[in-house]
């Protein structure tokens, strides 16, 4: 659905981390493009979520933010503005900015969420969050990184997007046992509440840095359980033989819509030549 750009463009190396919102009634996709250098957020919308107009870069890294990322974020909707947190930074910290169209964005001057003390699942690192709204409160879940560089996932919760308390009494999710799709970690969250109860898709990475996609659900969005009778989901095309990730969801009327990142080269991180496509979830 949202392909590589040419030769030369700032999104020629990758395309991922679909992030999709409503917005005054067309769907906005807030993207991460890779040039092979440098991540960048780049817009895109749609009538229908299905076909969708490129917009071109509307978040390059800046100042405290360093030169290598400003992308793999979460939008929402709040109010008349579009609330976009992002990672940024070396050590990966969580920022924040603002808009009211789309494509001008006002930032916070500093990061809103930072790496947790020493010896924390997260001290050498925040990324890759995922926001929503509940009860009253921000909720965010996003992937943690201890000194070993292994990758949990963690919450935390505002009442103003800025201000985030972490709940450290654990980690999320454990990485899975071995052999299994998430040996190496999970992360890349996508949470949605339905029926009383918390559901979240996240990616799993294996032992030869393949990654699908999971399911975990949760009874107060803070303890969490991967669904051992859910099939992780691979990749089944040629584009996406190596990778699915990045989830992005919306609930629709007994089925959950995804957008996700898929590449046929099996990396943690870039170079996977990265797209988006998108697929349905229906309950049964």
């Amino acid at each position: 659905m949202l392909a590589r750009g040419a030769a030369g463009e700032w999104d020629s190396a990758d395309v991922l981390n679909p992030s999709v919102i409503r917005f005054r009634s067309a769907y906005w996709n807030l993207y991460s493009g890779f040039d092979g250098q440098t991540w960048r957020t780049g817009a895109a919308t749609s009538e229908d979520g299905a076909h969708w107009r490129k917009l071109g870069p509307v978040l390059s890294p800046s100042g405290w933010e360093g030169g290598y990322i400003a992308a793999n974020g979460s939008a929402l909707v709040e109010g008349e503005e579009i609330l976009y947190w992002y990672q940024a930074g070396e050590p990966p910290r969580i920022a924040l900015a603002r808009s009211r169209d789309g494509l001008a964005w006002r930032k916070n001057t500093e990061p809103v969420l930072i790496t947790g003390p020493r010896g924390s699942f997260d001290e050498s690192g925040v990324a890759d969050p995922y926001v929503i709204r509940s009860g009253g409160r921000l909720y965010m879940f996003y992937v943690g990184m201890d000194r070993a560089r292994r990758q949990r996932l963690g919450v935390a919760r505002s009442s103003d997007g800025v201000r985030w308390e972490q709940l450290r009494s654990t980690p999320m999710l454990e990485p899975g046992g071995i052999a299994s799709f998430d040996e190496m970690g999970a992360g890349e969250p996508a949470v949605s509440s339905s029926g009383g109860s918390y559901w979240m898709l996240c990616t799993g990475r294996d032992r030869a840095e393949r990654r699908r996609i999971g399911l975990a659900h949760s009874s107060e969005g803070v303890h969490w359980q991967i669904d051992a009778d859910f099939a992780p989901i691979a990749g089944g095309e040629e584009w996406d033989s190596q990778v699915i990730c990045d989830p992005s969801v919306e609930v629709l009327p007994g089925a959950v819509r995804v957008w996700f990142g898929g590449g046929d080269v099996a990396h943690p991180a870039e170079n996977i030549h990265g797209q988006i496509g998108a697929g349905m979830l229906r309950s049964h």
